[in-house]
């Protein structure tokens, strides 16, 4: 959970249809039919690049959004939100209909850089693509070299979103390539992969938020409509999500361990939507800056 717009569809096309030639290393353990089935579905992923969707999301969520986030526990809609990000999988989508009759948003939490042994769709992971825990009880990193094998189970995942209601989606740990996964995941690696989430989620009508990854903000900033970090005043890497305030798009900024008075002050000065929440993300604790003065 806590790992630390379009442009020219022809140029991400072009990088994504390599995915083939590079899966050809993975045969040893995927096996020769498995692996062509692979290079197929990767061929058809790539495809979605080419589509011209990304820059006709739904909703374009405004830069002043107030926002409210939690993945477990009992969802009350009395909070001063105009959207609320909740777990995609938990979720029913009558929580999502009485959010939307109120006028606010939806955005869909799922994870597509560690594998969640508790998710319906675990079994569907190739126990070869699974790495090193990342520090949260039942999760592992994802080798997300193996676009191919990746695709159908994220597509899968987003068109859930989809169905569900959702408005938009929070893709977490996108930033794999920063972390010790147990892959030799490449910075390029990991802009490729996100780029290809970005235009699968656009590609549903769905908007999309990047999660971190501080240090690839300016490159995934015109792929996406916003972005959500995680305690980008205690890390001291607020200024890195500069190109999404420049562009008009709102920047979600999530505290655990800072109080509002140490915090929101530098947020509303940037234009930083900011609000503490536990770490649990239980709905225990909401203190939004919009609600303290400045």
């Amino acid at each position: 959970m806590l790992s630390r717009s379009a442009t020219k569809a022809s140029t991400s096309s072009c990088v994504d249809l390599r995915l083939h030639s590079e899966e050809r290393g993975s045969a040893h353990y995927l096996g020769t039919r498995s692996l062509n089935l692979t290079r197929y579905v990767a061929l058809v992923a790539a495809v979605i690049l080419l589509l011209p969707v990304a820059a006709h999301a739904q909703w374009h969520p405004p830069q002043s959004l107030t926002w409210y986030w939690q993945l477990t526990g009992r969802v009350s809609l009395t909070h001063d939100a105009a959207a609320y990000d909740l777990d995609g999988f938990e979720t029913r989508p009558a929580l999502i209909r009485d959010l939307h009759a109120q006028g606010r948003r939806a955005i869909c939490y799922v994870d597509v850089g560690t594998w969640e042994q508790w998710r319906p769709d675990a079994h569907r992971f190739p126990r070869a693509l699974l790495g090193r825990g990342n520090g949260w009880p039942g999760e592992r990193w994802l080798d997300i070299r193996h676009l191919g094998s990746l695709a159908p189970i994220m597509l899968a995942r987003f068109r859930m979103c989809k169905a569900k209601g959702f408005d938009a989606v929070e893709p977490d740990n996108i930033d794999g390539f920063s972390n010790r996964t147990g892959f030799p995941l490449t910075a390029a690696q990991q802009l490729r992969y996100d780029k290809w989430v970005a235009h699968a989620v656009h590609s549903l009508g769905l908007a999309v938020f990047q999660k971190n990854d501080p240090g690839q903000a300016r490159a995934l900033q015109p792929f996406f409509d916003g972005v959500l970090d995680e305690q980008c005043n205690q890390y001291s890497e607020c200024s890195a999500f500069t190109p999404y305030l420049r562009a008009g798009k709102p920047v979600l900024n999530a505290e655990y361990a800072l109080s509002p008075a140490r915090f929101c002050a530098n947020d509303q000065r940037a234009g930083i939507m900011g609000a503490r929440f536990s770490i649990r993300l239980d709905g225990s604790k909401f203190e939004p800056c919009w609600n303290q003065s400045a």
